[in-house]
């Protein structure tokens, strides 16, 4: 299922580094840049390890699959386009993360209403651009 090379990401540490993942081209879908992610991990590695994460506005998934890469405890992805969340789940098969990552397919302000029981350590909010979703988050 080769796509086109814009519709691929690649995770850049930890135990899947190099991995790369396709996909869906889908209107707003950008992942998180390389260089972005790098310096954004960076930052958290000392928070990372073993922490329950909340990838809102997952999409391709770069954010919260690099946290599990880099060894995140947990991670509940919420993507809320039907092909971008089976996508993601694809993706976590493919690396075998299926006992470490959730994947819903639900509105994200929706579930910030009613938010799972147990509190997460990091929170990545990446909404799509223009849409108006960082304020009401």
């Amino acid at each position: 299922m080769a796509g086109p090379a814009r519709n691929r990401v690649r995770i850049i540490g930890g135990r899947h580094r190099g991995r790369k993942l396709e996909f869906p081209d889908l209107p707003g879908l950008r992942p998180t840049p390389d260089r972005v992610r790098e310096t954004l991990f960076n930052w958290l590695q000392a928070d990372v390890r073993g922490a329950r994460c909340l990838d809102l506005f997952a999409g391709s998934g770069a954010l919260g699959l690099e946290a599990v890469s880099r060894g995140a405890g947990y991670l509940l992805a919420v993507e809320q386009h039907r092909a971008a969340a089976q996508r993601l789940r694809d993706n976590v098969a493919l690396l075998g993360e299926q006992k470490l990552v959730d994947v819903v397919q639900q509105d994200a302000l929706r579930l910030l209403r009613t938010p799972p029981g147990q509190p997460f350590d990091l929170v990545f909010v990446d909404p799509p651009f223009a849409a108006g979703l960082l304020a009401p988050v």
